[in-house]
């Protein structure tokens, strides 16, 4: 999982490279912002491709791997399909106007999207089970997902032909066991159903706010550091024209 965090990660940072080059010359006068978009789109949709196809034939690696430490004769996982160009030009247009990371990250959520496209469509093709298990720092959508423990893998858990629940700055991610073999060590549903269940709120949705309400104020500190430290950054690259 560490490895697929590293794939999606290389790919963000490539495109907020570009991303700011891009804009240093549209400051400079010397590129229109249009053609600058059009640009960013083409070099994200290669950077998506190239560490999808990554992401995805890593996940085919492992998922293989698991499937033959537990001696099961299955058939070769098959790497799923990177995201389209007009995922990807959607993704670019829509937060050009925001720091260069936040369209990194967008483009990167492509990239880990192929990685568990992978991962549960062959988990479902196999009649496996899957969990959703948190990775490092999780926000409380992805503790309220991992909360529900093992589940059947079925077509329920895509959403127009992909994994419904990826987002942008995740680490999170699919874990697979066949007929209740496999797994991933320490991971224990209990523990986070006890955190969902503690929240307020009667709907899902009214726990998931109380839980981001609460993480906020435990975290308020580092978070509103982390946010001065950006602002101060942007502020910096704009005095020395976007360099």
């Amino acid at each position: 999982m560490s490895t697929q965090r590293n794939i999606r990660q290389a790919a963000e940072k490539e495109v907020a490279a570009r991303a700011e080059r891009l804009k240093a010359q549209i400051a400079q006068g010397t590129l229109e912002r249009d053609t600058a978009i059009e640009q960013l789109v083409q070099y994200s949709y290669a950077v998506a491709t190239k560490y999808g196809i990554t992401a995805a034939t890593v996940a085919a690696e492992m998922y293989d791997a698991a499937t033959q430490l537990l001696g099961l004769n299955l058939p070769p996982a098959i790497p799923a399909d990177t995201a389209g160009v007009g995922e990807v030009a959607k993704a670019v247009n829509a937060t050009f106007g925001s720091p260069s990371s936040t369209t990194g990250a967008a483009v990167g959520r492509y990239v880990k999207r192929a990685g568990a496209d992978t991962t549960i469509k062959n988990a479902i093709r196999d009649g496996a089970e899957w969990a959703w298990v948190p990775i490092g720092d999780t926000c409380p959508f992805c503790l309220t997902l991992a909360s529900r423990g093992w589940q059947k893998a079925s077509e329920k858990v895509l959403k127009g032909g992909h994994a419904e629940h990826i987002h942008s700055n995740c680490d999170c991610n699919f874990a697979v066991r066949h007929n209740g073999r496999g797994g991933v060590e320490g991971y224990d549903p209990q523990t986070y159903l006890d955190m969902y269940e503690a929240a307020e709120g009667s709907t899902p949705e009214d726990k998931i706010n109380a839980m981001r309400r609460s993480h906020y104020a435990e975290n308020k500190d580092k978070i509103n550091a982390q946010k001065r430290a950006a602002y101060a950054l942007r502020v910096e690259k704009k005095e020395n024209g976007g360099q």
